[in-house]
């Protein structure tokens, strides 16, 4: 049995807390999902507490014999496709991370940060939303 089938028999039996040990194990990977998918900090906080919410909710539906990742994915991604959906006509906003300045003759040639990051959320937040999910997923 994984770590992760052992949590979810201890939250079924009762052990709340063991469930906090599920949600501690993924919430870096699924937040780092979220925000590229969805664009911005605000909404994809929102989304990771539905998804963890109703995965909390149907952890009686949870079958062993399925990878735990793989089905919190699924309702991660469920639930990054329902709130892009709602928002559509919102403004989406890149959120910037760290970047450095690159090497560069002259200051035309200088990219400052998060110039690039920002053209990228622009191409993706163009794409189809099942090809922007795919990229996602792959990169």
């Amino acid at each position: 049995m994984t770590d992760d089938a052992a949590d979810v028999r201890r939250v079924l039996n009762g052990d709340v807390d063991a469930y906090a040990a599920l949600v501690d194990r993924y919430y870096d990977q699924c937040a780092r999902y979220a925000v590229r998918m969805l664009g911005n900090r605000d909404d994809a906080e929102d989304a990771l507490q539905a998804t963890f919410l109703r995965a909390y909710r149907a952890l009686g539906r949870y079958q062993e014999r399925d990878k735990f990742s793989a089905w919190l994915y699924r309702i991660l991604v469920n639930q990054c496709r329902s709130l892009a959906a709602r928002r559509s006509q919102r403004e989406r906003v890149f959120v910037r991370e760290e970047a450095v300045l690159l090497n560069a003759t002259d200051e035309h040639q200088v990219a400052w940060p998060g110039e690039d990051e920002e053209f990228v959320q622009r191409v993706l937040s163009d794409l189809d939303p099942l090809l922007r999910e795919a990229f996602v997923l792959k990169y």
